[in-house]
């Protein structure tokens, strides 16, 4: 009896079938079949029922399971021991990563190369959501770790944040356009967006969610006539004359070289978080534990003392 055998007897009772079992574990449907025929040659008992639609344990394979399951994860725990010893990180880990999150500051494609040389026998997942969905998945154990712009003003039960990027929302206006009446103005009342189309991310994103927050406080409804996940597509509306974009302030503000204006808006909440994201009891698996120490060191923390105006 092997190993294997038995994690092969796992994989077809979980996936109901050699077809699909064989697809997860990335090997030829006959070799899977004929290794499994093997392991209840050895026992002498069939495991697996294959008279129906979808192939289901035996009674002696219903028995067997839970031992063959105590004896993989007891193998997994061996392995892994040996692994923390010698500092070799095993397995897999999931980053989600909203738009937008990762710019001049923050050059996720040479973190995650990094990540990898340092743990090259770790499989490094990237993901690319919406806010609202990223921190849905944390919950449900999906991804490890994301910088997410959040949706709500404190953490959901059961995550934990850490803002790295708190900046000014703004808007992006093209020349001409009448925010930027009187000459040399460089802010702008969020009430004088009231009856204008505004550009701005897509809900279950955190810009969103401040920006439609905001307005709700000042007693309307913003009128989004155009959505896009980019903030550069957005840009390059305003400068087509097409609206009003709300963008986050960066440090060149939104649409530099496109002749664009930025103006930041004044109003209670309007500001554009990115926070490192997490389980509130911390990653499960060693991996994930060093990718969130690793991108801790990467990136700035912006203090709860050092932040102005509302956090969002």
């Amino acid at each position: 009896m092997e190993l294997r055998q038995l994690r092969y007897l796992v994989a077809v009772v979980d996936e109901g079938g050699f077809t699909r079992a064989a697809a997860r574990l990335h090997l030829a449907q006959p070799g899977l079949s004929s290794q499994i025929r093997q392991l209840e040659k050895e026992l002498g008992q069939p495991l697996l029922d294959r008279s129906g639609r979808s192939v289901t344990p035996t009674e002696v394979g219903r028995a067997v399971l839970p031992y063959a399951r105590a004896a993989l994860a007891a193998a997994d725990a061996v392995r892994q021991t040996v692994d923390e010893h010698t500092g070799l990180l095993r397995g897999k880990v999931t980053l989600g990563l909203v738009s937008g999150a990762a710019g001049h500051a923050f050059d996720v494609a040479a973190f995650l190369a990094d990540f990898h040389a340092s743990h090259p026998a770790l499989e490094i997942a990237l993901t690319e959501d919406s806010s609202e969905r990223m921190q849905a998945a944390l919950l449900a154990g999906e991804i490890d770790i994301a910088l997410l712009g959040p949706t709500t003003e404190e953490p959901p039960p059961g995550l934990a944040y850490r803002t790295v990027i708190d900046v000014p929302l703004g808007v992006a206006v093209a020349p001409g356009d009448p925010l930027l009446d009187p000459a040399g103005r460089t802010a702008v009342p969020l009430a004088e967006l009231r009856d204008r189309p505004l550009m701005c991310l897509p809900r279950g994103t955190g810009v969103r969610a401040a920006l439609e927050r905001a307005c709700a406080r000042a007693g309307f409804r913003p009128r989004v006539a155009f959505e896009a996940a980019s903030p550069l597509v957005l840009a390059q509306l305003a400068a087509r004359g097409l609206g009003v974009a709300v963008l986050p302030l960066g440090e060149e503000g939104p649409g530099a070289g496109d002749g664009l204006r930025a103006l930041r808006l004044v109003g209670a909440g309007l500001r554009a978080r990115i926070v490192l994201a997490r389980s509130a009891d911390g990653p499960a698996s060693p991996a994930a534990r060093a990718l969130l120490d690793r991108l801790g060191g990467a990136l700035p923390d912006v203090p709860e003392s050092a932040r102005a105006g509302s956090p969002v």
